[in-house]
């Protein structure tokens, strides 16, 4: 069904991603490619001013390779971001052609309905199919 799936995964969550990469892999078309996103969010400019650019890199880096060895698959590439997660993700899958982004939701409650949670901002705003699952 689809050539490129994106599967945002929190960095808190990696190991937790085991449904939707199931589905990813029911959903892709043969000869299609699935990638995982994690984004690491920014800093405050208050915080973020005792850290060298140099240290964020490396945080990058480091957390880059684990993303790596927890993925079941060599057929599945790995990306790690600094940033906003909502823009980050949106932004990486138009960026980089993404027809389906699968998202993992948790129960919606009363801070989700005031502020939305990332999945739903995704949903909201993806130029692609986005498939949730809770």
């Amino acid at each position: 069904m689809y050539k490129h799936i994106l599967v945002p995964v929190a960095p808190d969550h990696v190991n937790d991603c085991d449904a939707q990469l199931d589905v990813a892999r029911r959903l892709l078309d043969e000869g299609g490619k699935i990638s995982v996103l994690s984004v690491l969010e920014e800093l405050p400019s208050y915080i973020g001013s005792y850290f060298s650019k140099e240290q964020l890199k490396e945080s990058i880096a480091t957390f880059g390779n684990e993303l790596k060895t927890v993925m079941p698959s060599d057929h599945i590439t790995t990306h790690v971001l600094s940033g906003h997660p909502t823009n980050s993700v949106l932004n990486w899958a138009e960026k980089n052609n993404a027809d389906c982004i699968i998202v993992a939701s948790h129960r919606a409650g009363l801070a989700d309905l005031l502020l939305g949670s990332t999945a739903a901002r995704v949903v909201r705003h993806a130029q692609c199919s986005v498939v949730v699952l809770r």
